[in-house]
């Protein structure tokens, strides 16, 4: 593996002597990886993802408190960039296709052979190379996709909507393949992205369109093109594709572009418009928003960001943790519901906490449950599973992990305690 850079890793499988045998006993070096860490459940294998941001996550399907699929679904959300490799029983296989659209890279079945693992974490080696390898060059031809973007080009960059020339365009628009027919009509939103070097001068290159647009196309339809130091990329889906996929294109291509490029990148992202004759506004908002985020950290700027509403980061930070202050107890919270209430993108959301904090959403979050937990369990008489569901757990064996976690005690052990202190002092 001499001059290549090593992959990192994370291990995850509740059983443990099946974990350590994986994490001690693999030459991981050899096949050109790097252990960061291993977790014996979701939440640790999570929050793992989140501090080391691996390359690879390889992790069981049947874990307690999250399982693997929805473990995959979450690392989707804060790490698209990582590529999950599921390691889990022949039964599981048909559940594990649920989750094909997580960036799963691998299955392997248990149980498992150090020479099958070794031969797996080869071919999983040579998919990331080549993923990484695509990600840096441009591929030849193309005759298509240039098609539809010198049809899209004038669209976005000139300022005009008459509505005759309208029609022609969607008219040829469905002959060249960018609609599918009469009755298709989505919804665009128009994304511009640049690369900066080290010294914070401009690096996009033309051969970048095809690394946004592979990567692109995983989540939307797309189309790019280069133009002045920028790409800019028209990207075609219903509401709810916007709603589900957006925010994670947008974080995908900077985690790649620092990872595999070295270089910053600043996305911006305009809302969603209805017609091609509304692609110049959408443009000029995704350029507002890039002008805007390139003034701060690398990263996505979704113009909705930029609304006087808003109000600026501190404030944002502040509304942000008060609405968490009063929904901790949903179950269903998350970065992206949180968001969705405060108006915001989950990306600008994430990166706001973090800059203020000091903290990811997710500690937050179960901080503030388990200091709830904590003052009920010393004050009031009610049974650890109601102090579980008061406190956004519908499962008590998960919430006692976290609160042990957390508190270095068992909700049952501190009770306990604290009963005995009370009883001491009144003795």
């Amino acid at each position: 593996m001499t001059g290549k850079a090593q992959y990192t890793v994370v291990v995850a499988d509740d059983e443990d002597e099946l974990r350590e045998a994986v994490c001690t006993m693999t030459p991981w070096q050899e096949f050109g990886f790097r252990l960061v860490g291993s977790a014996s459940n979701g939440l640790d294998a999570l929050q793992l993802v989140e501090k080391h941001q691996p390359d690879l996550l390889l992790t069981d399907i049947r874990m307690p408190f999250i399982s693997g699929i929805e473990l995959a679904r979450q690392v989707r959300e804060i790490r698209p960039a990582t590529n999950i490799a599921f390691l889990s029983g022949y039964d599981d296989f048909q559940y594990a296709k649920q989750a094909i659209q997580y960036n799963i890279i691998s299955y392997m079945l248990k149980p498992l052979t150090v020479e099958g693992l070794a031969a797996e974490l080869k071919m999983i080696r040579e998919k990331i190379d080549t993923q990484f390898a695509q990600f840096r060059q441009t591929p030849a031809g193309g005759g298509e996709l240039d098609q539809r973007a010198a049809l899209l080009m004038p669209l976005v960059l000139d300022d005009y909507a008459d509505p005759e020339e309208a029609a022609r365009a969607e008219d040829y628009a469905r002959q060249c393949g960018l609609l599918r027919d009469p009755d298709d009509r989505p919804c665009y939103t128009v994304m511009v992205t640049t690369l900066r070097n080290g010294v914070g001068t401009n690096c996009t290159t033309p051969a970048f369109v095809a690394s946004v647009n592979r990567l692109a196309s995983k989540y939307l339809r797309s189309v790019s093109f280069y133009t002045s130091g920028k790409v800019v990329s028209v990207l075609l889906g219903n509401p709810s594709d916007f709603t589900e996929y957006l925010h994670i294109l947008a974080d995908e291509i900077p985690q790649m572009a620092d990872r595999v490029l070295g270089s910053e990148c600043h996305i911006g992202v305009s809302r969603m418009v209805n017609s091609l004759a509304t692609l110049h506004g959408a443009y000029r908002e995704a350029m507002d928003a890039l002008r805007q985020g390139e003034m701060s950290e690398g990263g996505a700027h979704f113009i909705w960001d930029l609304a006087p509403s808003v109000k600026g980061g501190p404030l944002l930070c502040r509304r942000a943790l008060d609405t968490l202050g009063q929904l901790y107890m949903d179950p269903d919270l998350s970065l992206v519901s949180l968001s969705e209430k405060l108006d915001v993108s989950p990306n600008y959301l994430s990166a706001c906490i973090k800059k203020y904090t000091g903290e990811t959403f997710m500690n937050i979050l179960i901080r503030k449950r388990m200091e709830v937990a904590r003052e009920l369990l010393a004050t009031s008489g009610q049974k650890i599973q109601d102090i579980s569901q008061r406190c956004g757990y519908t499962d008590q064996h998960y919430f006692s992990y976290c609160f042990k976690k957390y508190c270095g005690e068992s909700p049952n052990a501190m009770r306990r305690r604290l009963e005995a202190e009370r009883a001491g002092e009144t003795g």
